[in-house]
């Protein structure tokens, strides 16, 4: 679209260009994060035959790493089994990502409230690209590290991905917008493993290029720019001289980047905004360290081999993708914080019958509570929060939210894992479950950012 001429004599002031339709920024998301997770999900199957590969060639840096890792399984009393050992691994090289996630996010997030959300996407997508590309052109342990740091580092394009939601001017679309993202995050990681799991470690990472590079070309071509120049932050400076309070955590969880940017919230709202914050770390802090264990429970209670494991999170995976088109994206605006509330209940005997259950039907039903859950905190309160802050601070805002999910998936797997071995399943699950009340009890008194205008 450019600028219309003028028929007549009468100059006319040029008519601006309409912004993009909505409903075909929320596809062009979906889509775009859809191949973007595909190409992440492809590993994860792989992952344990790629380190053993990796210790069969006896390479020097894998040794060191390994070393690290049976120290802490020794520590914290891991059986010597090779299946345990693979996970504790895997879950090592998980928690180094998602702390490479929380330091780039924010950072990505307040550029993008000065620089525009596409040319931002547009270079997280090229890093993502070029870490695939250095993962499948070298063989050793230190190339793949590298190329996770790299896809670490540009991992902000799903923090960008929320933003650009964030910036839909419609509430209902905001909220179907975050819905349609856990969509994407469901289906793909219901798909990747299993088709990474068809693949060899040889041809997996020239598929994820293939993903990255799509994604890349399908974003350039069809993503507008959602973040109009006149809304813009008025320089990147300003973002990053508060680099501190991007990445330190208390920072982060007090948005104080957002409380000293430009028209930063009032102060009721900059205090559910913080709340808010709180209460998705807690959340994602408690559900992924579960979420991990969860495979050792289901080994060792329940002797499932990789194949049943696979079929697990499948159900999982399918059963949130349902749940998240069929009942998330219709929570009308106003309700998504009610709706948090009683997933966080929900997740009380979930993780209770997970816990305790030795019959395959009472894991089923706890699984089923558990993927019901799931399917709608994140999207939900991803929704609220994106009701926050000014049209030039969304980015800063869904950033420092993502880094602190960011941050609860780091250190979140490594604790549950220490107290699951150091004191039993029952145990951990138990204190979990109900440690899930505190983010419950924090949302009680929460009024939704609408009503919290409507005081003032």
């Amino acid at each position: 679209m450019g600028w219309e001429g003028n028929a007549g004599c009468t100059p006319r002031p040029p008519i601006r260009p309409h912004p993009a339709p909505e409903r075909r920024v929320v596809i062009v998301v979906f889509l775009g994060l859809l191949l973007d997770l595909l190409a992440f999900t492809l590993l994860l199957p792989l992952l344990p035959a790629l380190l053993e590969s990796h210790g069969r060639a006896h390479d020097p840096l894998y040794g060191s790493w390994q070393r690290g890792v049976n120290w802490f399984a020794t520590t914290i009393g891991v059986p010597a089994e090779k299946r345990y050992n693979s996970v504790l691994f895997g879950g090592l090289i998980g928690s180094a990502f998602s702390v490479l996630q929380f330091l780039s996010a924010p950072l990505t997030g307040a550029a993008s409230d000065c620089l525009g959300r596409r040319p931002v996407m547009l270079l997280s997508l090229t890093g993502l690209a070029i870490s695939y590309a250095v993962w499948a052109t070298s063989r050793s342990f230190a190339a793949f590290l590298a190329s996770r740091v790299i896809g670490g580092i540009s991992k902000g394009n799903v923090s960008l991905s929320t933003a650009i939601v964030a910036d839909l001017s419609s509430p209902p679309a905001r909220s179907q917008g975050m819905a349609v993202i856990g969509v994407a995050f469901s289906l793909a990681f219901t798909l990747g493993p299993m088709l990474g799991a068809s693949l060899s470690i040889e041809m997996a990472p020239w598929l994820s290029l293939l993903f990255a590079v799509s994604d890349l070309l399908f974003v350039l071509c069809f993503l507008p720019e959602t973040l109009p120049p006149e809304k813009r932050a008025p320089s990147v400076t300003l973002g990053f001289r508060a680099a501190a309070n991007l990445l330190s955590p208390l920072s982060l969880l007090r948005f104080v980047a957002v409380a000293h940017g430009q028209d930063p919230p009032a102060g009721d709202r900059l205090w559910s905004l913080r709340r808010l914050g709180l209460v998705y770390f807690l959340y994602l802090f408690l559900f992924s360290g579960l979420e991990y264990t969860l495979t050792f429970l289901a080994h060792q209670r329940f002797q499932f081999n990789s194949l049943q494991q696979g079929k697990m999170f499948f159900f999982i995976g399918l059963t949130m993708a349902i749940i998240q088109g069929a009942y998330a994206r219709r929570i009308s605006p106003g309700r998504e914080v009610a709706a948090v509330k009683r997933a966080m209940l929900l997740l009380v005997p979930a993780f209770l019958l997970i816990g305790w259950g030795h019959s395959l039907p009472v894991l089923g039903l706890g699984l089923l509570l558990y993927s019901f859950a799931a399917a709608v905190v994140v999207p939900c309160l991803s929704s609220v929060v994106a009701s926050y802050g000014s049209p030039g601070q969304k980015g800063t805002v869904m950033g420092t939210l993502r880094s602190l999910g960011a941050l609860g998936r780091a250190v979140g797997p490594m604790v549950a894992a220490s107290v699951y071995w150091l004191a039993g399943a029952q145990v951990c699950f138990t204190m979990c479950s109900g440690l899930f009340l505190l983010p419950f009890f924090l949302l009680r008194t929460l009024r939704h950012p609408a009503q919290t205008l409507k005081a003032q």
